[in-house]
């Protein structure tokens, strides 16, 4: 092994030990802490938020006069939340956290990450939508949006994916069958329930909820990616059909720069961070189970607008390349914790993600590491904002942070047996008479 590379591992493996401390660190809190948070939505969860919010998207000036409290509080008392709503539970968070604990169960070997991971599983199934025959998951709040009001214990697409993963990660870590039905109930949800719209000959976008007329390009791109997976777990090429139309129908609305706007109706054309993380995200898992030609092609350009745009001076992610609105904060954890998972999938496929990645996560743990062991929520304009937010940003990092930490710890075993076999052959070889 040359300096470079010696370097290089030595780096990595002080960059792992860094990680493991703060995801031990973080687990101690989150067990102290309690697993209801508050959330950026705190302000409008509630009824007075959520009818001020309903005014800002229909009556202009009368609206804006309404949420600017909230906005203010967001801007300069992020403590305020609790002004306007209460803590709950998320299961998107759930998800995560389930997922990191399986990340860490792999990186440690330790049997009781496994049970963390089981136990927030099973917090899962408690939490699904009620209304609905198949496993399926929303939001444990009334939505208000653009569109109107999704109410709460609506299933999302954008929410059940990851729950999906969560039981498919650690089902296939214990073989244990409860975790694979409910996932091919997820699977059947996501077929079914949520609805398809032909956009092109080849191509068709998928509804968010069960109830809506479609057009958001995450939501197509999280169900081509649970069905396309789904197709291949469960052996049903009805999966990979509605995949492929829904993934074509990502690629062919991709600009010609390479972005994605958030949704093809003309009114929300913003491009932020973190969407288009879960967009390449998506496409990257597919092309990595199928080998869908398409995909590459739209991941080499998305890649090239993502580096050029979505990051600051300082080499770190910013909200947005294209703002649909003023932003109240410079930085968001959610933004870093997108990117970190990100570079994970296509840093072999893209080289150059690898010192992205080496500079968020040195960034995150120089800088947004809480003494009580979480991590702060944004960087504010003044100052920060450091209520902890499961669905926004704590589970996410922390399952981030977990997935480097298993795939460092990966390389360094299959490097430490690579140089083991080579050891044995050299002293096999030596042994050998001239």
């Amino acid at each position: 092994m040359n300096q470079k590379s010696e370097s290089k591992t030595s780096r990595d493996i002080q960059l792992g030990d860094a990680v493991s401390r703060v995801l031990a660190n973080f687990t101690d809190w989150l067990e102290n802490y309690g697993e209801t948070s508050w959330d950026y939505q705190s302000f409008f969860a509630g009824p007075i938020g959520g009818r001020a919010k309903a005014l800002y998207y229909s009556h202009g000036l009368v609206g804006t006069a309404a949420v600017a409290p909230m906005i203010f509080c967001e801007a300069f008392l992020p403590s305020g939340r609790r002004l306007f709503h209460h803590p709950i539970r998320f299961p998107i968070a759930d998800a995560h956290f389930a997922m990191g604990f399986a990340f860490l169960y792999e990186a440690t070997g330790d049997s009781s990450q496994l049970e963390n991971a089981v136990y927030f599983l099973t917090e899962l199934k408690k939490s699904r939508c009620p209304a609905f025959k198949e496993y399926c998951w929303g939001y444990p709040f009334n939505w208000v949006t653009r569109n109107g009001t999704i109410k709460e214990q609506t299933p999302l697409i954008t929410t059940t994916p990851y729950c999906y993963e969560a039981f498919l990660q650690v089902f296939l870590l214990t073989g244990r069958d409860e975790w694979k039905v409910i996932a091919e109930s997820i699977a059947r949800h996501a077929a079914t329930d949520i609805k398809d719209f032909r956009t092109s000959e080849r191509a068709s976008s998928s509804s968010y909820t069960p109830f809506d007329v479609g057009g958001v390009i995450n939501a197509a791109a999280y169900r081509a990616f649970l069905l396309a997976s789904a197709s291949k777990i469960f052996c049903n090429e009805e999966y990979w059909r509605v995949a492929e139309r829904n993934v074509n129908f990502v690629l062919e609305n991709q600009n010609s720069d390479g972005s994605w706007f958030y949704a093809m109706d003309g009114v929300r054309d913003f491009v932020d961070h973190y969407h288009t993380c879960f967009v390449m995200k998506a496409i990257a898992k597919i092309y990595q189970l199928t080998g869908y030609e398409p995909c590459e092609a739209a991941l080499s350009k998305g890649i090239k607008y993502y580096l050029e745009n979505l990051f600051d001076v300082d080499g770190l992610p910013k909200p947005f390349s294209k703002a649909p609105r003023l932003t109240v904060y410079k930085r968001e954890l959610y933004d870093c914790a997108e990117c970190i998972n990100l570079c994970l999938l296509l840093r072999h496929r893209f080289p150059e993600l690898n010192r992205t990645l080496q500079t968020v996560i040195t960034h995150i743990l120089k800088k947004w590491v809480k003494r009580d062991g979480s991590f702060r929520s944004r960087k504010l304009h003044a100052g920060w904002d450091n209520v902890p937010m499961h669905r926004w940003g704590q589970s996410q990092m922390f399952r981030s942070l977990a997935f480097y930490l298993s795939e460092a710890r990966r390389v360094t075993d299959d490097k430490r047996h690579a140089d083991n076999a080579m050891d044995q052959q050299f002293l096999s070889l030596s042994s050998q008479p001239v």
